[in-house]
């Protein structure tokens, strides 16, 4: 079983997989996946080992069902409204574990995604700060980044959008929330498991090497002695996967 299992998974659904991992032992929290992938993941995650996790339908309302991704007239389990003033509610009391993306990140995951360049003259113009100020130093937050590279992985961000865990060092008691859990790319899976809350990998994905890794990233990671291959998807997940995402937007998205 483990063996066809294997054979059969594709690099987007070993990167659903470490995806869903970000959420093990969060608890009855809300589980708030962003993007096609991540959602994929967070929907996996529920699933199987985290039903108590709480998670929307994409919009207002909070569901028991694992909704297909991409399905428009899905049918939807409701348990509850979420109106925006209790997604707040939520957000500011630590009961919330986002999985956001990142237009650059540094070492110690300072992310950004509002622009590029010299912020009197940006060369691009992003999705601008959004609420990763807030959330990030509110509640648990992982990063999902499709395209693993020096362009993304850099020394510096060019400004912080998301609160980094240098910075939410010097905010006391109002970073007493901020923690940064996992960073998924379509390479690797990284964390912030190092003395000095660095990132660090964790494991590289079937097929690539931890050269491949150290190649694609513009700071010095923390890598251990041995670093382990990211766990394959079983026969049961992989099987949950094809339901949740009947159209395969996760290997559009990670075509490798």
């Amino acid at each position: 079983m483990t063996d066809a299992a294997t054979v059969e998974a594709t690099r987007a659904d070993v990167c659903a997989a470490a995806l869903a991992d970000c959420f093990r032992a969060d608890g009855e929290i809300l589980a708030n996946p962003i993007g096609n992938l991540p959602l994929i993941g967070g929907r996996l995650a529920k699933a199987t080992f985290g039903p108590q996790l709480i998670m929307t339908d994409g919009e207002a309302q909070l569901v028991e069902n694992v909704m297909p991704v991409g399905i428009e007239g899905a049918e939807r389990v409701v348990s509850n409204w979420n109106p925006y003033r209790r997604m707040f509610d939520l957000l500011w009391s630590g009961r919330r574990h986002v999985i956001m993306g990142a237009s650059q990140i540094d070492r110690f995951g300072n992310q950004n995604f509002a622009f590029i360049g010299d912020p009197a003259k940006p060369k691009a113009q992003l999705l601008g700060m959004r609420g990763a100020p807030g959330n990030t130093i509110n509640h648990r937050t992982s990063y999902w980044i499709p395209n693993h590279s020096p362009r993304v992985f850099v020394e510096r961000v060019d400004v912080v959008s998301g609160v980094g865990n240098d910075r939410a060092a010097t905010l006391g008691p109002a970073g007493r929330f901020h923690e940064l859990v996992h960073v998924v790319t379509n390479l690797a899976v990284l964390d912030f498991e190092t003395p000095d809350r660095s990132m660090r990998l964790r494991s590289v994905h079937p097929g690539v090497t931890v050269d491949d890794v150290i190649a694609a990233t513009g700071f010095d990671l923390v890598v251990p002695g041995a670093v382990p291959e990211s766990r394959v998807p079983n026969a049961e997940e992989l099987g949950l996967l094809r339901t949740i995402d009947p159209t395969d937007l996760r290997n559009a998205e990670v075509p490798v």
